[in-house]
């Protein structure tokens, strides 16, 4: 049995049913279960079109639960109307479903849990792992999401933009639990790029890749951070660069930049340099000058102000901090970072350990304070 190949097939026949006459709300519960059947049967006895099997179990399913729903008395002309078994049809409902899940009146949270549900085909408990969240928490958020858009008309023109956030904001997520978010954020692009071509899709799919590339020099084998510059580039996936580059410079070439390209030629200087120290700093400064044009992002500044001090020593890059807001995350640790580079040890250990106090996980408090405490030992005799 092919989990991976369930899962894809997984928006295909959720726009089916809603292309039928089905809510989308009454569709998604109807597929999640023609899932369930399929993982428990297909092993043994898989059938010749899965993707037709699936669209005939989940529309029984949502035929069997609108009869069993007194209070839906206005599909009852749905109910004489099932197909006969067969090939499904060929209309890919996918692009819809992405801009359906990436609705604006959903927040953030809801519209990454609905994806991972609607596009992904992951289960509720399967979610909830990868939030670490109660599974009674991620169902209610997963619920009020399907209410949401229930009323929206499956046709509407959707804001890709929109869904390329969504995307990114799984891909974040990183990975725990039994599903690894960044691989399936990964998965999901790829299968959006199959369906629209859009240069900022091509340069969100290359980003994700370049930082994927490096994953593996990231955490220390004792599971501590590893900053960019003190990783083993050896471990970096070359063959992921590589590819990632490459539909890169495909998309930059069609001359529409977009933030998620600018992000990605940034990461792209990075993986592509030999060492910390052959990193083009100046055309990485160049880069964010080109996201800060194209996002006015607050983020984007302060990771700016860091590549400056990279290219033009700390003291500038203590200049370009100082026009960001200190109330940002990441803020207090950039500015320890940069005093230290300028030769202040004191100020520094100072400001990693309140960076380590604002650290939102455990793995970046620890190395901050790690930080501090090294700054630390150096001035005890």
């Amino acid at each position: 049995m092919d989990e991976a190949l369930i899962r894809s097939l997984t928006p295909g026949v959720l726009g089916v049913l809603v292309r039928r006459g089905a809510d989308f709300a009454a569709a998604e519960d109807a597929v999640q279960e023609a899932l369930i059947e399929a993982l428990r049967g297909w092993r043994t006895d898989p059938p010749r079109d899965p993707k037709g099997w699936l669209v005939t179990v989940a529309w029984r399913k949502f035929l069997d639960a609108t009869r069993a729903d007194s209070a839906r008395r206005r599909r009852e002309d749905l109910l004489d109307q099932e197909p006969a078994p067969g090939p499904a049809a060929g209309v890919d409902d996918t692009l819809q479903l992405y801009f359906l899940c990436a609705h604006p009146s959903l927040t953030p949270s809801s519209a990454v849990a609905l994806t991972l549900r609607a596009i992904g085909g992951l289960t509720t408990r399967q979610i909830a792992q990868a939030y670490l969240v109660p599974e009674a928490t991620m169902a209610q958020r997963i619920s009020r999401a399907k209410r949401t858009v229930a009323g929206v008309r499956f046709d509407q023109p959707g804001d890709v933009a929109t869904v390329l956030r969504v995307l990114y904001l799984v891909f974040n997520e990183g990975y725990s639990g039994d599903v690894d978010l960044a691989a399936e954020a990964i998965r999901l692009t790829w299968q959006l790029a199959a369906v629209i071509d859009h240069p900022e899709v091509a340069g969100l799919l290359a980003l994700m890749l370049l930082h994927h590339a490096r994953r593996a020099g990231r955490i220390a084998p004792d599971g501590s951070l590893v900053p960019l510059a003190e990783q083993d580039r050896r471990r970096w996936d070359t063959a992921l660069i590589a590819e990632g580059i490459a539909i890169l410079q495909a998309a930059l070439a069609r001359d529409r930049l977009g933030e998620f390209q600018a992000q990605a030629a940034i990461a792209a200087l990075h993986a592509d340099a030999p060492t910390a120290e052959e990193t083009d700093w100046v055309q990485i400064v160049e880069w964010y000058d080109e996201l800060v044009r194209l996002t006015g992002s607050p983020v984007a500044r302060l990771n700016r102000a860091v590549a400056v001090g990279e290219a033009d020593g700390a003291r500038a890059g203590l200049a370009a901090l100082a026009e960001v807001d200190g109330a940002l995350p990441r803020y207090t640790a950039v500015s320890a970072y940069l005093h230290e580079r300028d030769g202040d040890p004191v100020t520094a250990a100072r400001l990693y350990a309140e960076a380590a106090h604002k650290a939102s996980n455990l793995a970046e408090r620890a190395h901050l304070t790690r930080q501090a405490a090294r700054l630390n030992a150096r001035r005890e005799p």
